[in-house]
This record gives structure tokens, sequence and C-alpha cells, in this order.
């Protein structure tokens, strides 16, 4: 199986509503739960030949969710994008370059909130809506678990 397969397969499973996918192909296996906290392993038997690569994957947003909360008797709105799956939260593309988004940016549908590795692959976020960001919930580099709070986002 091809890394481009690999992550179609776990871009397609995302947005199943499967809890559980297990693929045998030859001396490949790959087994993918959604319990809580995705959990995604693949245990190659054979010695993958080819060229390790840097791949971006964009991936969807999952379904923001509502939030309201009482803070020092003020009244704070939005909704939460959360991770849809464990990694490290990038800001950036590069240390080097701007933050994809800031506080206050006006994001449209498609546009890269930012970066999530996984296993040394970059996967870009991307907002499945037209949004404003109220807050960053993560710190540059931080490691995020499945459905963790990223962004507060007021919905256009």
């Amino acid at each position: 199986m091809t890394l481009d397969e690999i992550k179609e397969l776990i871009r397609v499973f995302g947005r199943s509503k499967l809890e559980k996918l297990q693929i045998k192909d030859g001396d490949f296996e790959i087994l993918m739960k959604k319990e809580g906290a995705t959990q995604v392993t693949a245990a190659p038997v054979a010695q993958v030949t080819s060229t390790p690569e840097v791949a971006a994957a964009s991936l969807p947003v999952p379904t923001a969710e509502p939030i309201v909360k009482e803070e020092s008797s003020k009244k704070i709105e939005g909704e939460l994008i959360t991770s849809p799956m464990v990694g490290t939260f990038y800001t950036s593309p590069s240390p080097d370059s701007p933050p994809f988004v800031n506080v206050g940016d006006v994001v449209r549908k498609g546009q890269t909130l930012c970066i999530l590795e996984a296993m040394k692959i970059m996967n870009e976020l991307e907002a499945e809506f037209d949004c404003k960001i109220l807050e960053v919930l993560v710190q540059d580099g931080q490691p995020v678990e499945y459905d963790t709070p990223l962004f507060r986002v007021e919905r256009l």
C-alpha cells in the first residue's frame, strides 16, 4: 500500500461512521479505531523500499461545537474547532514563517488554519466554513490528542 493510499484511507475513515477498520493486504496490515481517541496503527511486515517523503495532506475539520461560557460576568460565545487526529500543532509552515491565522482574522472556507504533524507527515487543517478567529487555544509545537479544542471561532 502506498503512502497516498494510506492517507486517503485515513481521510475516508475519518469521515465515515465506522468505529473500527482493519485491512490486510499481503505483508501489510493496518488497524484504525475510533474510541474517544483515534488510534491508527500500521504494521508492515515487509520492508518498504520507497524513498520517504514529507507530504502535506488536507484534513477536514470536525464539525465545530457551539460553546458558551461565563467568564468574569461576560458571556463568551463561539464554536470550537477540534483536532481530527493525534499529533503536534504548528501555527505556521516553518519557524521563520508567519502564522497561518491570528486572533481577529477572518478565515474563508478551505483556508489553512494550522498544521498537525503525525508520524513525520505534515497535515494541513483547513476551515470547513467561513469564520472569524476568536481565540487560538493551543500553543505552537504543543502535542494534541484527538478532539482537542484548537480554535474558538465565530461562524460567518
